[in-house]
């Protein structure tokens, strides 16, 4: 079994150069799938995992979240993201707290939002990068070599306040991000120019529209894309719409499904 250690100090090799998927998985069965496939490192998706638990996304409280956290670093041998909502705190001296625990859990990386979850709204730039160099301090007081991603929501709210967006993404970095992300950045021109404001910080993307390629993505500047609960609605809506068929009466579905025998070949592979 790889090192603690061992997956952080590949986590940073990862952003060094070129490009790289890192997809998110929900449980340990799908993240050890994914590490089957090839994937190098995979990442938390907070509402892929909320909806296993059958809550809505930020509904799910620090400690399931530490405990979901744990189980997937636990389970495979390639470095974990951590999807870490706001810190699950308000304050900066506990999203420290927060930071230090996810460290304990076993994550080779973690992010921490702006969105201020009390309030319904986005934290003002002085609140949030306090709160970043809060969770910077803690990673430097554990002495492990964790990755800090800094996001900010404000796409998801106001999609074309993209210079705002970078600002904040440039800032960040100052602040001692490692790694900036934008979920909701689109066009073409707009993820380049965010790519060229941080460099030579990372810049991670969500995997918006399908059209674009990973070639693309890295011509662009971006080190790495991710696909949030994207792969956990691909899951659900197979799920469903195949239950629906059930419930009207047909098994027609089910034959679709992957043999149990690939699948316990997979899984014989990793330690109990």
């Amino acid at each position: 079994m790889t090192t603690t250690e061992e997956k952080r100090s590949a986590f940073r090799a990862l952003h060094a150069e070129g490009c790289f998927v890192i997809p998110n998985p929900w449980d340990a069965g799908s993240a050890r799938m994914l590490q089957h496939l090839g994937f190098k490192a995979l990442a938390s998706t907070s509402a892929g995992f909320a909806w296993t638990i059958g809550q809505p996304d930020y509904r799910v409280s620090r400690a399931a979240a530490l405990a979901h956290l744990a189980l997937l670093s636990a389970a495979v041998d390639v470095p974990v993201n951590a999807d870490f909502e706001s810190g699950f705190a308000a304050t900066p001296e506990g999203v420290a707290e927060s930071v230090q625990l996810a460290i304990e859990a076993g994550v080779s990386g973690l992010s921490i939002e702006d969105r201020d979850l009390e309030r319904g709204r986005l934290y003002d730039t002085a609140m949030a990068l306090e709160r970043l160099r809060a969770a910077r301090a803690a990673i430097v007081d554990s002495l492990a070599d964790v990755l800090l991603v800094a996001r900010t929501e404000i796409l998801l709210i106001e999609p074309d306040e993209i210079t705002r967006a970078i600002d904040s993404l440039v800032a960040f970095a100052d602040a001692g991000a490692d790694c900036l992300y934008a979920p909701g950045v689109r066009k073409r021109e707009d993820i380049a120019a965010m790519a060229r404001a941080v460099a030579p910080k990372s810049l991670n993307v969500l995997a918006i529209d399908p059209t674009m390629t990973l070639a693309e993505l890295a011509d662009l500047g971006v080190r790495r894309i991710s696909i949030g609960g994207a792969l956990a609605r691909v899951g659900w809506a197979a799920t469903v719409a195949a239950a629906k068929e059930l419930r009207d009466g047909s098994f027609t579905p089910l034959a679709g499904g992957m043999p149990s025998k690939e699948l316990n070949g997979v899984f014989a592979g990793f330690p109990a």
